[in-house]
């Protein structure tokens, strides 16, 4: 299939560009499977099509007060921003914490009753000075998070500021699944690469018998295909870089 929409096609795709099944690919099912694996896997750190911006809501159990960090899916590769602790779940539904006693609070009731009736530049303008005092006095709670770990520390008190049922509400970089997000498959760079990396392994598997001769007299050079792959690899290496890749972001944790 020209436009593949699952990983078998895919490995089709790729062992078909190779030669196959006109020449026979001298690479285990279970090496293709691995070299699938390694494309989408820089695919994923690299492309920006790879990954999604998500602000992901976490509600908030003992289990995580106890170990004072949140455990997040292995998806998750990098957060931005962590938002404060607020809500509750209350019966089947959500609901969300009113204080009488907030600014925020009596800022709506009082200057924002009606948005039909009255104008939003004061709010808008109240607002931004009250973020602009939070930022001053209080300042947002510092994070850090390593997605080899797989857990986001939170640097606050976890006793007075969580509590089980609450929410947090993450600004973070997902990776695509391309088993639900199937036009993955059908990326033309990550076509080549994969393509690339069974070449690499099929010339690597035919180096140690140096000139392969197949029936009927057909020599394949082991070595010269192992070459031709590294040559390819290191063209879509220098594209994915030029092209494709996104600036480094300074403020992920």
């Amino acid at each position: 299939m020209a436009k593949p929409a699952s990983r078998t096609e895919f490995k089709d795709y790729c062992l078909r560009k190779l030669g196959f099944p006109v020449i026979d690919i001298n690479v285990d099912d279970d090496q293709v499977e691995d070299r699938i694996d390694d494309a989408l896997s820089k695919y994923a750190d690299y492309h920006y099509d790879g990954t999604t911006k998500e602000y992901l809501a976490i509600q908030v159990n003992q289990a995580d007060i106890s170990n004072t960090y949140f455990t997040l899916p292995e998806s998750i590769i990098g957060v931005k921003q962590v938002f404060p602790v607020s809500g509750t779940v209350s019966g089947g539904g959500s609901s969300v914490d009113f204080n009488i006693f907030d600014l925020n609070y009596q800022l709506r009731l009082n200057e924002l009753y009606d948005f039909t009736s009255s104008s939003y530049t004061y709010y808008y303008i109240a607002r931004s000075h009250i973020r602009m005092l939070e930022m001053i006095l209080t300042g947002d709670n510092p994070f850090r998070f390593n997605k080899r770990e797989g857990r986001l520390h939170i640097d606050m008190s976890w006793p007075n500021e969580a509590a089980p049922g609450k929410f947090i509400l993450i600004e973070c970089f997902k990776v695509l699944d391309p088993e639900v997000f199937t036009k993955v498959w059908n990326d033309n760079w990550l076509k080549n690469y994969a393509t690339q990396l069974i070449k690499k392994q099929w010339g690597a598997n035919l180096s140690k018998y140096g000139n392969y001769v197949l029936p009927g007299g057909m020599v394949i050079n082991g070595p010269q295909i192992y070459l031709e792959a590294i040559t390819e690899l290191e063209k879509l290496d220098e594209e994915l870089r030029d092209t494709y890749e996104e600036p480094p972001m300074f403020e992920v944790g």
